[in-house]
C-alpha cells in the first residue's frame, strides 16, 4: 500500500515535523482566517486581526503535536479540529473585548462638527493630553514606541505600517492594546 502525499505530510505532522507544520499552516491559514471573518461584524473588525488569532491557534497546535497530545488520522479530522480551535480562540478574544464594545459609540457628523468648533485646546486640555502621552509611553513596550510616535504625528495606519514594516492590522491591534492598558491604569487610579 502506498501513501499519498497528503498522508505522508499528515504522518510527518503527527510526528511533530516543523516543515510539515509550516506547510500545513500555509494550506489552512486562508481558510481559518475566513472562518474568523465570517463571524465578525463590522464593529469587531478594528478589534481583531484574524491573522493573529490563526497564528496563536497554530502555535498551540504545533506545541500539542510536539508533546504528542494529538494525532490526526485524516486531513478532514485535522481541518475540523483547527476550525473548532479557531472558533474557540475567537470567542475567547471576543469575551476579552466585550466590555470595551459595550461602551463604544459612534459620533454623528453633527457631534464631530461641534467638537471641532470648540476652538483651540485649553491649558488643562494640553496638560491632560501630555499626561495621557506619558501614560501611553509607560505601558508601551519599547518595540512599539515608533508606532506611538508616528500616530501622535498624525500618520494613518497605512503610513505607520509602511514605515514600521508591520501589518496594518497589527498596528491597529498594538494601538488598541495600549489604549486598553491606559484605560485599566486609569480605572485603578494610577
Amino acid at each position: 500500500m502506498t501513501l499519498s502525499a497528503t498522508d505522508r505530510l499528515l504522518e510527518k505532522l503527527n510526528a511533530g515535523d516543523a516543515d510539515a507544520a509550516g506547510e500545513m499552516f500555509r494550506t489552512f491559514e486562508p481558510y481559518l482566517r475566513m472562518v474568523i471573518r465570517r463571524q465578525m461584524s463590522g464593529k469587531l473588525r478594528p478589534k481583531f486581526d484574524s491573522t493573529d488569532i490563526v497564528q496563536s491557534v497554530w502555535a498551540d497546535v504545533v506545541d500539542g503535536l510536539r508533546q504528542s497530545r494529538w494525532t490526526f488520522e485524516s486531513m478532514n479530522q485535522l481541518r475540523a479540529f483547527l476550525v473548532k480551535m479557531t472558533r474557540n480562540r475567537f470567542v475567547d478574544r471576543l469575551r476579552q473585548h466585550r466590555r470595551a464594545l459595550e461602551h463604544e459609540w459612534t459620533m454623528s457628523p453633527h457631534d464631530v462638527e461641534l467638537l471641532a468648533a470648540t476652538g483651540s485646546a485649553r491649558v488643562s486640555e494640553n496638560f491632560y493630553a501630555d499626561e495621557l502621552w506619558h501614560q501611553m509611553l509607560d505601558v508601551c513596550p519599547p518595540a512599539h514606541y515608533q508606532v506611538l510616535y508616528l500616530k501622535r504625528q498624525g500618520a494613518s495606519l497605512d503610513e505607520i505600517a509602511t514605515k514600521t514594516g508591520l501589518h496594518k492590522g497589527s498596528v491597529r491591534r498594538i494601538l488598541y492594546q495600549i489604549s486598553r492598558m491606559v484605560t485599566r491604569l486609569r480605572a485603578v487610579g494610577k
